[in-house]
């Protein structure tokens, strides 16, 4: 497998991985500028040059992953018998610098609710690079003129993000497809519906964040009826309501979708770097 299928198989079974490019070559060394290497958390695709090269560079990129880096890095070796190496000596006489690009697994995001609030957070959220799922009960809510699709106006027609829209009379059972990881945001015009999500939510395993708007009087409600319906006082503690961040204030659709796509991001970030 080369590289580059390596790297779509990695990112389809969402591994994170770094890629290796040996980017600069100065004088003689075992491989050509541009050969490249994928490394992954228990494999390894392609090959640099071998020998200390090689290790040092697996071993800077296994790094990397454990610390959830984001941000190339530039590796520089010394192909020289008198420099000190941990892998073994490679005289080849010359150096080269290598790029080392970390490629983190793409976040999932899931909108239950596409509402006011839910249209205006998932306009934020397009434009990062991520898995958008927008899901609702009401058709009306997520038609081709509204949202957006090629070769039509709407709010989504340039997204960055690979969007997916799912209608469902039960929204609830859109769970069961999310990829491990994806963080859920319950919005929806129905406080039934908001429940059985986050009901469903809670029993659905691997599922990363959940976040409920609304109220505290409204989570005081939804806690008594989801522990008639057998959740634990541990389960309900993922659930985090309200959703967003407090350093922005109002009551405005838009204002609201700020709050939580900026919490949200926090959130992305602190998985990757899990």
């Amino acid at each position: 497998m080369d590289w580059l299928d390596a790297l779509q198989a990695l990112r389809a079974a969402r591994t994170p991985a770094v890629v290796v490019t040996l980017a600069v070559v100065r004088g003689h060394a075992p491989r050509n500028g541009g050969a490249k290497m994928v490394v992954a958390p228990s494999s390894v695709f392609g090959t640099v040059g071998g020998g200390n090269l090689e290790e040092t560079a697996i071993e800077r990129a296994r790094e990397m992953l454990t610390a959830g880096a984001a941000e190339p890095e530039l590796l520089t070796l010394t192909l020289s018998d008198k420099v000190t190496t941990e892998y073994g000596v490679q005289c080849c006489g010359g150096e080269v610098t290598m790029m080392l690009e970390p490629m983190r697994v793409v976040p999932v995001v899931a909108i239950f609710g596409v509402g006011h609030v839910g249209l205006e957070l998932a306009r934020i959220l397009s434009r990062h690079e991520m898995e958008l799922h927008l899901i609702d009960s009401r058709p009306a809510m997520l038609s081709g003129e509204r949202i957006g699709e090629p070769g039509r106006s709407g709010v989504l027609s340039d997204a960055v993000a690979r969007v997916h829209v799912t209608h469902t009379p039960v929204p609830e059972s859109a769970l069961a497809a999310l990829p491990s990881g994806a963080h859920v945001l319950v919005m929806t015009h129905d406080h039934v519906e908001d429940l059985a999500v986050v009901d469903m939510a809670l029993r659905t395993p691997g599922l990363g964040s959940i976040g409920l708007i609304g109220s505290a009087s409204k989570w005081a409600r939804f806690r008594k009826k989801l522990g008639e319906l057998g959740q634990k006082d541990a389960d309900l503690a993922r659930v985090t309501t309200p959703i967003g961040i407090p350093e922005v204030a109002g009551k405005q659709p838009a204002a609201i979708a700020v709050s939580v796509a900026a919490r949200m991001l926090q959130l992305i970030d602190e998985a990757a770097a899990d």
